[in-house]
């Protein structure tokens, strides 16, 4: 692996490692009731000095009757916050509006119905299982990853031996086309400076947003290429990895050798944009502001796709997942 993604890793554990220091109370507050989960790029284990914490709280129980005590949740969120600001990392976004708690049941209660959207679980869910790290409760963390794995696997036993997982695919696929989306219905008559921070998550988006949801298919893909099926073990085998992680696996398959070099020019291309990507968001804004700049920046990103792309259509091979994935 390269030296950039080594060196973001090991930095990522020691800042994480210290904010584990500074939560001790947290982490007795959640107890076996609660745990609080990364994702972002501290998830991912890429963050660099200008990162913030992206956080969920999940709990057991349900929205009626929650395990973790209102007052502990409180204490819990004024810990987190108190611990990024000593650590001097970025305030929460929106003020803290996405520092939520919900009951493991509403994440899978909502699976597959309209409140899934509205209340927010749909992202919850689906980064929990695509990007996330426990940062406190490890132990319910892993509880409830296998519950929504569970929620997802209803008819494995049925079909164990040419299980698909089109209903996890299918939401992985809304995942990123509603990333794509969100962005585009941001973009029209906006200020040049606007304009250009809009195009630099666009840019992010086509990076790291991306990695995370085709990793995730690329790995599911190529253990039903070589088992024909896709059991609930392989699924949080491959939650347990990071996005970059799940390429190394790939790597690491004997009988996906011809797809080795593929998948080393993706990992090569996105440590490219993590070095990139290393600076204040304002010097990233200026970059955008230059419009030949921007267009390289666009053009590596086209390329980038272009690459997982290639990936995937090598590793389906025009299976039957595979073709799930496409029509």
């Amino acid at each position: 692996m390269g030296e950039i993604l080594n060196r973001r890793r090991a930095e990522t554990a020691e800042r994480v490692i210290q904010l584990r220091r500074e939560l001790q109370d947290a982490e007795r507050l959640c107890g076996d009731l609660a745990c609080v989960y990364m994702t972002g790029s501290f998830a991912r284990g890429e963050a660099s000095r200008y990162s913030d914490l992206d956080l969920f709280i999940v709990g057991k129980g349900s929205s009626h009757n929650r395990s973790l005590p209102p007052l502990d949740e409180i204490l819990i969120k004024a810990d987190l916050i108190e611990a990024t600001r000593k650590l001097n990392i970025s305030d929460f976004s929106g003020g803290g509006e996405y520092l939520t708690h919900y009951a493991v049941q509403e994440l899978v209660g909502t699976l597959g119905t309209p409140e899934d959207d509205a209340k927010n679980t749909f992202t919850a869910r689906l980064l929990l299982l695509l990007e996330s790290s426990a940062l406190l409760g490890q132990a319910v963390y892993t509880e409830i990853t296998h519950e929504v794995i569970s929620a997802y696997w209803k008819d494995y036993q049925d079909h164990k031996n040419d299980f698909i997982p089109a209903f996890l695919a299918n939401d992985i696929l809304r995942m990123w086309r509603t990333f794509c989306v969100n962005y585009e219905a941001r973009t029209a008559s906006e200020p040049e400076i606007k304009k250009a921070k809009r195009k630099l998550k666009n840019y992010k988006l086509k990076h790291s947003r991306l990695l995370t949801c085709y990793s995730a298919l690329l790995y599911l893909l190529s253990v039903f290429s070589k088992t024909h099926t896709v059991s609930p073990t392989d699924t949080a085998q491959m939650i347990s990895l990071t996005p970059t992680q799940r390429l190394e696996w790939i790597l690491a398959q004997s009988e996906l050798a011809g797809v080795h070099d593929k998948t080393r020019q993706v990992i090569e291309r996105y440590e490219q944009f993590l070095t990139q990507t290393a600076v204040p968001e304002e010097e990233l804004i200026t970059r955008f502001l230059n419009k030949e700049q921007s267009r390289e920046y666009f053009q590596s990103a086209y390329d980038f796709g272009d690459l997982v792309f290639d990936l995937l259509d090598a590793i389906g091979s025009k299976n039957r997942f595979h073709r799930l994935l496409v029509v």
